[in-house]
């Protein structure tokens, strides 16, 4: 009979996991958009970087069947694959409503209500929900313990205020839906807290105020290059220094007056 030592069981057993959780994060990926999405006046990117080798953050954009675009990110409770299990739970969720026409808060009400009908789940997931008609130019948003969303003008760039219980953890929770009037040139930045709160050998966190310089710095940017300078600002702040939390965003940004007319829509759905 061949006997196996413990060393090797062991590392037989962590090789098994290893391949397990790169199993894992090529299918979370998959859950990810492709490429950035091009409708009409509007243009969406964003970016993910896990903690580990998958993450409890999640984003997604897509083109909504009465001509609309919706969008999401967010933050499940906890890190790792149990993390990124709930994710895909939620992104289950979504993904059987996200184009039904509900409004944002609706949507969130309905994440709610059935992430609280599985029970003894132990967790939770922030999320902020848009959706924006490209021919009114207003913006819809609903946010659930989600950092406030940026909003990048020409004339400044502020915190908008929206704060809600994150779904999954009372049945009686409440939402409301925050109507923009967006402008040519406006863009609006959704993120995970593990950008403002990562922190240097200091303990000093990113924070706000740091992300709006990278913003202000890079007015003319486009939508990934705007992106790319954040997490690299991120980086230098924070830089040798292991961080604790996913970070993920989204950058919504409106062409200007010379691009609204753009004709047909590519990009994911």
């Amino acid at each position: 009979m061949l006997t196996i030592s413990p060393a090797v069981e062991a590392r037989t057993i962590e090789k098994l996991r290893q391949e397990e959780l790169e199993e894992a994060r090529a299918v979370q990926s998959l859950m990810l958009p492709a490429e950035v999405l091009c409708a009409g006046p509007a243009i969406i990117a964003h970016e993910f970087e896990p903690v580990d080798i998958v993450g409890g953050d999640f984003v997604d954009y897509f083109l909504m069947d009465n001509g609309k675009v919706g969008f999401y990110v967010g933050d499940v409770s906890g890190k790792g694959l149990p993390a990124a299990m709930y994710a895909a739970l939620a992104v289950g969720i979504l993904r059987s409503v996200h184009k039904t026409g509900q409004s944002p808060s609706e949507i969130l009400s309905t994440l709610n209500k059935r992430l609280m009908s599985r029970g003894g789940l132990r967790r939770h997931a922030a999320i902020l929900y848009g959706v924006f008609d490209p021919r009114t130019l207003e913006m819809q948003l609903a946010s659930a313990g989600m950092p406030g969303p940026l909003y990048l003008s020409a004339k400044s760039c502020r915190v908008l205020d929206l704060s809600a219980i994150p779904p999954g953890l009372f049945a009686d929770a409440q939402y409301e839906t925050l109507t923009l009037k967006l402008e040519p040139g406006d863009s609006i930045l959704f993120c995970s807290d593990g950008i403002i709160e990562a922190q240097n050998a200091r303990y000093d966190d990113f924070a706000v105020g740091r992300l709006i310089g990278v913003c202000n710095e890079n007015s003319t940017a486009s939508p990934t290059e705007l992106l790319a300078r954040i997490f690299a600002a991120v980086h230098d702040f924070t830089d040798v220094i292991r961080q604790h939390d996913d970070m993920a965003a989204v950058i919504f940004q409106l062409g200007s007056s010379e691009t609204l007319k753009l004709p047909a829509p590519t990009g994911v759905s």
